[in-house]
């Protein structure tokens, strides 16, 4: 048998990597009480508390009304809570509670927990160049998407 092409079988393996991640997380945090969309969205606040809804969207790449449903739920939990912003009424801005931030030092542990997993058998060295090829590979997509020809013209036709 001939040994993979990796030019063939790389978003293969790559999409199915992060299938069962997402679904290991998804079956762990669920003994927490959480889900893995919720825990992203607390995620990204803890490290940047004070997002607006939109630019948190963005950053998650969610459509709005999915964040907003996810913040719905959060907030009835108890775990965030939206503010006002100071300049502009119709802007609300999302803070965590304490709460959050108790779940989230146990989500931190989930999270070792997770990466131990998907890299046992790798080595330190390994998996820094492993993160560091994944990020380039990140980059040369986003770029590609960017540049694609041709978008900008749909989605100008589209929203304008």
């Amino acid at each position: 048998m001939r040994p993979p092409n990796p030019r063939r079988e790389f978003a293969f393996v790559l999409n199915d990597v992060a299938r069962l991640l997402r679904t290991y997380a998804d079956q762990r945090a669920r003994r927490l009480g959480i889900t893995r969309a919720q825990w992203a969205v607390m995620a990204r606040l803890e490290h940047a508390e004070g997002l607006k809804q939109s630019e948190l969207a963005e950053i998650l790449d969610l459509q709005p009304i999915t964040l907003t449903r996810l913040v719905d739920r959060l907030c009835d939990n108890g775990w965030i809570e939206r503010r006002g912003d100071d300049t502009d009424r119709r802007v609300n801005r999302l803070y965590l509670r304490k709460a959050a931030r108790l779940l989230l030092g146990k989500l931190s542990g989930l999270r070792s927990e997770l990466t131990a997993t998907a890299l046992d058998g790798i080595n330190p060295a390994d998996a820094h160049r492993l993160l560091a090829q994944l990020e380039t590979i990140k980059e040369n997509v986003r770029n590609a998407i960017q540049h694609t020809p041709g978008e900008a013209a749909r989605k100008e036709q589209h929203y304008g």
